[in-house]
């Protein structure tokens, strides 16, 4: 079985054409939350992004890929960031965009075959994930993929004027 590839959904690179799709996630507010984001990205910013995102891993820390069904249409995206080489480990974070999508398993699929991909071709010893503490469905998905709740940040993350706790889970690849 191919890493990137599963029963429901597959993995893949940015394309150009992916530009709308991306755009419309990161300027919607209600995933502003998620991802630390402050204030809207213009399509030129996020053009160049999608035009770097064939650069290496290794080079830029991070991996953005699109979630696609079957039928190739993008429900989500899932990135690895933070890479961190020395210590063989990198954050994960994972967002189905539409409502309607969730609640089908793409997004433990996703995550399933992302963590194989950083196991297998990365060659990481872990990865890790933040969860706002009031993201119950999130969390399900990561403890449903073996993730364990190894600590809880006070107050970590500020939002609309609310201080927020966020969980950190971790999972280690226990192949050496």
């Amino acid at each position: 079985m191919l890493t990137l590839k599963g029963q429901k959904v597959y993995l893949r690179a940015l394309e150009p054409e992916d530009l709308d799709f991306v755009h419309k996630i990161e300027n919607d507010e209600d995933f502003w939350e998620i991802s630390s984001t402050q204030s809207p990205y213009s399509k030129f910013l996020i053009r160049q992004y999608i035009e770097n995102a064939h650069r290496d891993i290794y080079d830029i820390k991070q991996l953005r890929l699109v979630i696609c069904t079957k039928r190739n249409r993008r429900v989500g995206l899932i990135d690895v960031y933070d890479l961190d080489p020395k210590d063989r480990r990198a954050a994960i974070g994972i967002l189905i965009a539409s409502k309607k999508d969730r609640k089908k398993g793409y997004g433990s699929e996703s995550l399933s075959l992302l963590c194989d991909y950083c196991f297998t071709h990365l060659g990481l010893h872990q990865v890790y994930a933040n969860v706002t503490a009031s993201n119950r469905e999130s969390m399900r998905v990561f403890e449903s993929n073996g993730f364990r709740k190894v600590g809880l940040k006070k107050d970590w993350t500020l939002f609309n004027g609310k201080f927020k706790d966020e969980w950190l889970y971790q999972l280690l690849n226990n192949v050496h």
